[in-house]
């Protein structure tokens, strides 16, 4: 609607804004005294979200910062109706009634993290519960509507939780705000999102009543539905909603109960969750099943099922996929009960539809008609067997003697991708066994059934509704800073980014329980953030609930600084889980984008919280016996007793270590304490590196460090060169990022904490010397700065192993979010998006 005589505005923040601190929404004019008059000029509030979010408006456009007068008509824009006993109005708005100089918060003295602080609000004479605006339009208590923003902007929409004449003889109305998908984190992916959906936020705020505009139906309607069924039970409706939007770490998460989200008396109120505890229902069963994409050597799911254990759950990896063959050797090695599986997840994918199909076709599941192998080879018997008479009689015929496996892909490399049986051949041994495509095997329908059968009995393969928990890390390296030829404008058009697409496409195929997303923090950075709001669209968009955290392994034990982001996804009968707060008191140093800084899990006040202390490289392997550059043993025993607390938890025996349920072990070994080996040339140089704090190549001979930190050749020094003729300081390390870094071969220190665990151990870029012995870290030595328990044994060549260790979620902050996650299963979490671990965590006994 325009009406020309209306000329109010809101003062809105744009979805786009970078702005990481919520807006203040003071009514302009407001005096210290509420006694006093306002000014005629008020603006309309709108409602802003630290993430960038702001209120549900009519179309694309982005608002302009302008604010107009209000220009009051008493006679087209008043209060109706009888007002509110004022012992009644002072019990349900308190805060309104304060008196003199009082001032205080809409909604109750407590400010969440990312949300705006304490802010002055207009005090009440009386209240009321209609209006009439435009002298035609009857607004109710609880009534919906579009509120009008400033020029060249949408009108918002909005719930009237208040109608009051403030002391200065004006009409307001208190507002709570509903967002579109495309006003809230997810933006640029509001495609993904029905357009008739709208979410409910938390915020709430003053404004004058000759802003409304239009009355809107809005109707509540269940979350586990799908878009056609919501869109029925809309109706005649303008718009649905089935889903709160919170700023705190941008939180998708299930209504309030109907008496506590609106009160609106002419919406629909169908209840679109379960009761908080159907979480428990699981308990009945023995064990959560969790299927880990992604899952290099399985750190990440080896970190959530000691959290789960914890907490006295049980939760056990039961899948597991990756397309590294030695990564899926050692996640199979140290969790025989999974079944990995090296494959790409999109052949993964089409198999689970195959599995299915399979399952359907001898009835063990429900749908699909009776399976059909190779149809042609049946109906053409008779011409075959005529075709035969010309075969050599003598001809050897290979009859099957078992189906041992199953897979899609092209594992015969003959360029023909479809589905395939493992066959073990009668009278013939493992060595000959065979990939054959299924469609060939007509006549071994006997075989296949009994395939089918056990492997449908053994859970071989997950069917929708198996999986209780999905996590992984899709690798998205088309965000990488070393691709320079990055789709700034079309992220997922580059086919690095696909694996985010194809990790979303399984999570809606099995439609787990829970899903639990690991990424570098480049997905919330790259292209405005991008591919992380895209992520969150998809969860949103399949009805889960959905929230995002950046979290710091340092921050949960460990020497290491290492920001990851985790997206929480959680189905609508569950309790989404919350973020552990940090245990360790660890500065969370720069890398979050601005937009998403107040996602980052940290205590908002450090001083009234009692942090353990951060750890340092000594701390986690300096008990860790001397090994020489050219070590070749995987397997050699400690020497030292442990020298601090972390490295008497992190060599416990698998049986002692909190969480671990399983097969007992004998005292192990110390494994993979080997390092990279340099050759002869960058060895020689790493001898040279002085073994003090902060050496690197700049203490060798010839190199002169100028004022401005750059360095150059020193004209008074002979270059040095190394036996094999090359010199000893490289020109690469003197031209590296411009000849301002210290990083080429240098040195780490006893009282350091490492930015970060890397993929490649070499001395060229980056700092990893040893601190006294003239190698680079062992394999061990970077596993502990992942929180690997020592009795995680790697496979594979030493590059290998490495790369296992560099690309891993960090142990500890995995087992924080297992314990996390058990709390939501058992239904003990609560709706704030954080929580606070037990003490000494995850050494509980200490707390006994």
């Amino acid at each position: 609607m325009t009406n020309s005589k209306r000329k109010s505005s809101a003062s809105g923040k744009n979805a786009d804004s970078a702005s990481s601190s919520v807006p203040e929404k003071r009514m302009k004019g407001v005096k210290e005294e509420n006694e006093e008059v306002l000014a005629d000029a008020v603006a309309v509030q709108a409602p802003a979200a630290s993430d960038g979010a702001s209120p549900a408006r009519s179309s694309d456009r982005k608002p302009e910062k302008k604010v107009r007068a209000v220009v009051k008509d008493e006679e087209e824009s008043r209060f109706t109706g009888d007002t509110v006993p004022a012992d009644e109005a002072r019990q349900r708005w308190p805060h309104r009634y304060l008196g003199k100089k009082r001032t205080g918060t809409i909604g109750g003295p407590e400010t969440l993290k990312g949300t705006e602080p304490p802010k002055e609000f207009i005090q009440a004479r009386r209240h009321y519960t209609e209006a009439l605006i435009d002298g035609r339009v009857l607004f109710k208590l609880g009534d919906n509507g579009y509120v009008q923003a400033g020029e060249d902007e949408d009108s918002y929409i909005c719930r009237i939780v208040e109608m009051f004449e403030g002391v200065d003889g004006d009409p307001y109305f208190c507002a709570q705000w509903f967002y579109r998908a495309k006003d809230t984190v997810i933006q640029a992916c509001s495609d993904l999102i029905d357009d008739k959906r709208v979410f409910l936020s938390e915020i709430k705020d003053d404004n004058p009543l000759d802003c409304l505009l239009e009355k809107l139906k809005i109707v509540r309607v269940p979350l586990d539905l799908d878009k056609a069924t919501k869109r029925a039970m809309l109706s005649d409706g303008d718009y649905y909603y089935d889903m709160s939007y919170l700023v705190p770490f941008s939180s998708y998460q299930n209504l309030p109960p109907d008496n506590e989200a609106d009160g609106n008396e002419s919406d629909s109120t169908i209840s679109s969750e379960s009761d908080s505890n159907v979480a428990v229902k699981d308990d009945k069963r023995s064990e959560m099943r969790m299927l880990d994409l992604y899952s290099g050597c399985g750190a990440m799911s080896t970190g959530l099922c000691l959290g789960a254990n914890m907490a006295n759950v049980n939760l056990v990896t039961r899948w597991a996929v990756d397309l590294n063959t030695y990564a899926c050797q050692s996640l199979k090695l140290n969790h025989p009960e999974t079944e990995a599986r090296n494959e790409s997840a999109e052949d993964f994918l089409k198999l689970l539809k195959e599995w299915e199909k399979l399952c359907q076709s001898f009835s063990l599941v429900g749908g699909g008609d009776p399976i059909t192998v190779e149809k042609e080879e049946s109906e053409n018997a008779e011409e075959d067997d005529e075709d035969n008479d010309d075969v050599d009689l003598g001809e050897e015929v290979f009859e099957v003697e078992k189906v041992l496996s199953i897979c899609y892909g092209d594992p015969k490399e003959i360029k023909k991708p479809g589905l395939y049986l493992k066959i073990r051949w009668k009278n013939y041994g493992p060595a000959e066994d065979t990939w054959e495509p299924i469609d060939g095997l007509g006549d071994c329908q006997d075989k296949i059934k009994q395939f089918v059968v056990d492997g449908f009995n053994s859970k071989i393969l997950p069917l929708p509704g198996d999986v209780d928990v999905i996590c992984g890390g899709p690798p998205c390296q088309g965000i990488s800073g070393f691709n320079r030829f990055r789709n700034k404008e079309s992220p997922l058009d580059d086919e690095k980014n696909k694996q985010l697409v194809v990790y979303m496409d399984i999570v809606e195929y099995l439609k787990p329980r829970f899903v639990l997303m690991e990424n570098v923090v480049d997905i919330v950075k790259f292209a405005k953030g991008f591919l992380g709001r895209y992520a969150l669209a998809r969860l949103v968009s399949m009805n889960y609930q959905a929230r995002v955290g950046l979290m710091t392994a340092g921050s949960y034990g460990l020497p290491q600084f290492r920001m990851r982001m985790f997206m929480w996804g959680a189905r609508p009968n569950e309790k989404l889980p919350q973020y552990p707060l940090p245990t360790h008191n660890v500065v969370t140093r720069g890398g979050s984008p601005v937009e998403f800084e107040s996602n980052t899990v940290v205590h908002d006040d450090i001083k009234g919280v009692e942090l353990e202390k951060e750890l340092y490289l000594g701390d986690a392997i300096s008990d860790l016996p001397s090994v020489t550059n050219d070590e070749e043993r995987d397997e050699i025993s400690y020497e030292d007793m442990p020298k601090t607390e972390f490295q008497k938890f992190i060599s416990l025996m698998k049986e002692d270590m909190p969480g671990f349920v399983g097969v007992d072990s004998s005292d192990h070994y110390l494994y993979d304490h080997r390092p990279y080996k340099l050759n002869e040339d960058d060895y020689q140089r790493a001898c040279q590196i002085p073994k003090r704090k902060g050496a690197n190549f700049r203490d060798l001979k010839g190199v002169r460090v100028r004022s401005d930190n750059r360095v150059e050749w020193d004209p008074d020094v002979e270059r040095v060169y190394l036996p094999s003729g090359k010199p000893l300081v490289p020109d690469y390390a003197m031209t590296f990022v411009e000849g301002r870094s210290t990083k080429p071969f240098g040195r780490l220190w006893w009282d350091e904490i490492v930015p970060t665990v890397v993929t490649r151990a070499e001395p060229h870029n980056q700092v990893i010397l040893h601190p006294m012995q003239d190698r680079v870290l062992t394999v061990r030595e970077n596993a502990r700065l992942q929180g690997f328990p020592d009795y995680y044994k790697l496979l594979g060549p030493i590059k290998e192993r490495y790369m296992q260790v560099g690309n891993a979620v960090a142990v500890p902050v995995a087992r924080a979010l297992g314990y996390s996650l058990a709390m939501s299963c058992k239904g003990t979490a609560t709706e704030a998006p954080v929580f606070i671990l037990p003490k000494k965590f995850p050494n509980l006994e200490e707390n006994q």
